[in-house]
């Protein structure tokens, strides 16, 4: 019977969840927001299907760190890449599958602005997917249902964080099929749905905004900028950097406590990963036009075939060129020293407790422990 007695061993992608075959697992919220499996032991049948996919507990061994490929890509469609966080790559992923007749999953906002995976089969379907969104998503049953579209031997392009991926491959227990891409994301960590729900509402005020942008790139893709609007307000338009929910998510405050150790980095079982490339400007200057610029990490052959075809503009890079802007691929973020009094503090003032271990103050002495990193952020 799973038991999770050390939160930072649960990374929270429900793969438990999804397979039990009695349905005595449920997934609650923790006092910081964050989802953990909670079985109830009466209708348990001791089958340990729970602990069997669990990608923490079964870690399969790399093979390499190293991708196959290294490319800087941006789409020949400006305006997908202006509507995309970065060159409007997963775009003209998800569209190559929907054409071939095929679904795609990934992180969508519901109804009140809560981040959940969600599936679609038309290009219609796809617009909710684009652009990134800073709150650990809810899988709602996807496993389940990329299991069943496999069944019926359609090609699935799934896309989430290296957690995520891990959870579909344990659920699946090495099923696998060939029409099933796997796509990552360059991982910082996954903030708190509940500091996000908190911090939307101070903003609204309790009413529900029409739209939602954390990666706004109406001044720029290296100067994004984080959009909460009402029926074409604006109630927030600012540089997300400034803002003290993304202060508190770079600085990792936020961050689910399995984040700090993370177990799923490099080359952790996808046929891609994408991100920014951040530093395009010091290595490609001709894919630099701040309109956005993706990072594609290859693993695989099937990974690479996903690409041909593609409407892209597309260089090979160094892998260790990448790295420097992008750290995360290789390294979990550290943990605050001050991570138990900040939440302490948030249990009893919220978001204003947000503001404070934000300010300016806190920021400077955070760049001791942080170092140049802020500087590629934008943060200043």
């Amino acid at each position: 019977m799973l038991e999770i007695k050390d939160k930072k061993a649960c990374c929270g992608c429900q793969a438990c969840y999804e397979a039990c075959p009695a349905k005595c697992i449920s997934m609650v919220a923790d006092e910081e927001g964050f989802l953990y499996p909670k079985v109830n032991r009466a209708d348990c049948v001791d089958c340990h299907l729970c602990e069997k996919v669990c990608p923490q507990l079964n870690q399969a061994s790399k093979s390499s760190d190293e991708p196959l490929a290294c490319l800087a890509a941006i789409s020949n469609d400006t305006e997908t890449r202006l509507r995309s966080s970065s060159g409007g790559v997963f775009s003209l992923l998800a569209k190559a599958i929907l054409n071939d007749g095929g679904v795609v999953f990934g992180a969508r906002f519901d109804d009140s602005f809560a981040v959940f995976h969600s599936c679609a089969e038309t290009e219609e379907e796809l617009t909710p997917f684009r652009g990134s969104k800073y709150s650990q998503s809810d899988l709602r049953g996807a496993y389940s249902q990329v299991n069943r579209f496999l069944k019926e031997n359609r090609p699935v392009l799934f896309t989430g964080t290296p957690c995520q991926i891990a959870g579909l491959r344990g659920y699946l227990r090495g099923k696998e099929a060939d029409n099933l891409y796997l796509v990552s994301i360059v991982c910082h960590g996954v903030p708190s749905p509940r500091v996000w729900k908190d911090y939307l509402e101070s903003i609204t005020a309790g009413a529900r905004p029409t739209e939602v942008n954390m990666r706004n790139k109406e001044n720029g893709w290296n100067q994004y900028r984080m959009t909460i609007r009402r029926e074409g307000q604006d109630l927030l338009n600012v540089q997300a950097t400034d803002t003290p929910f993304m202060r508190a998510f770079l600085s990792n405050l936020t961050l689910r406590p399995s984040c700090y150790s993370c177990q799923f980095r490099g080359n952790h079982g996808s046929d891609l990963t994408l991100g920014d490339y951040w530093g395009i400007e010091n290595v490609h200057p001709e894919l630099s036009d701040n309109k956005g610029t993706s990072l594609i990490l290859v693993y695989t052959e099937k990974g690479r075939h996903l690409l041909e075809g593609l409407d892209l503009k597309m260089v090979e890079s160094r892998y260790e060129d990448a790295l420097k802007g992008n750290p995360s691929i290789l390294y979990p973020s550290q943990e605050p020293a001050n991570r138990a009094d900040f939440w302490k503090a948030y249990q009893k003032r919220g978001v204003k407790a947000l503001k404070s271990f934000t300010s300016i103050g806190f920021m400077n002495k955070l760049r001791n422990v942080i170092g140049g990193y802020f500087g590629k952020l934008g943060i200043k």
